[in-house]
């Protein structure tokens, strides 16, 4: 059996940059097995897979251990080749995920996602979180992932972590932010315990950093940039309990798997 494969970059209108996502779409569910080791084989950050379900899809997202909750960036991506590759007329997707109905919009050359809003909190700092970081937060917060605030935007591109420590963190992920002079606000994302190690941008994050950075800036609509090698450009706006991220995305390839 062969099926269809693409890889998206997405949150980025350059090749090689922002975030590579892996996007399979199915005619019907592959055993569960059997998407984790393909994920695995794509050895990418997260592989989206999709089956058409009613008006909309059912999406799922796979990182190469083990599937996820929520993920921006493959839903970028999988909304993208959508679009433009299985010639979808509407300017809207509805998605049934883990995390709820998402819905996806088209603006012009952005792909617009509505997420739920992650409101991290303040909370005591793990040593281990303190030991495997070389540059020392002003503030440690927590929702799915823990939240580390700077307060100079320099700082974040200097981060190097030691995931000798925090591979002993039960989190998904570690948030590095500040507020920038450029954008509204920068970050990075780290991710203990996987082949991953940086993910270049992520979407889930910016569920977390929109509201934070919305209340501290008193701001509702804001850009931001994930400072990873690649870099990712991210439109935002908090609407309470709920973002919306926008971006752009770039075909990186096309092709089938043979299983």
């Amino acid at each position: 059996m062969t099926l269809p494969i693409y890889v998206v970059d997405a949150f980025t209108s350059k090749l090689f940059g922002g975030n590579p996502a892996a996007v399979c779409p199915l005619n019907e569910w592959l055993d569960d097995a059997l998407m984790q080791r393909l994920a695995a084989e794509n050895n990418l950050s997260e592989t989206a897979f999709f089956v058409k379900e009613g008006e909309g899809f059912h999406l799922r997202w796979f990182t190469p251990e083990y599937e996820i909750d929520l993920c921006g960036h493959a839903t970028l991506a999988s909304s993208f080749i959508i679009f433009n590759q299985l010639n979808y007329a509407s300017d809207t997707i509805k998605f049934n995920t883990k995390s709820g109905e998402l819905v996806v919009t088209r603006k012009g050359d952005l792909i617009e996602l509505n997420f739920p809003s992650r409101i991290p909190q303040e909370c005591e700092a793990p040593e281990e979180l303190l030991k495997g970081i070389d540059i020392q937060p002003s503030k440690v917060l927590k929702s799915r992932d823990y939240f580390l605030v700077y307060d100079d935007e320099a700082a974040i591109k200097q981060i190097v972590p030691d995931f000798n420590h925090w591979n002993k963190l039960d989190v998904v992920g570690v948030i590095v932010t500040a507020a920038s002079k450029e954008v509204d606000f920068v970050s990075r994302f780290f991710v203990p315990n996987s082949v991953i190690g940086e993910d270049p941008v992520s979407g889930s994050a910016h569920c977390n950093l929109i509201p934070y950075w919305a209340k501290e800036l008193n701001k509702t609509t804001l850009t931001a940039k994930q400072l990873s090698a690649r870099e990712g450009e991210l439109f935002c706006e908090s609407k309470g309990d709920r973002v919306t991220m926008a971006g752009k995305a770039v075909l990186y390839s096309k092709g089938e798997f043979y299983i």
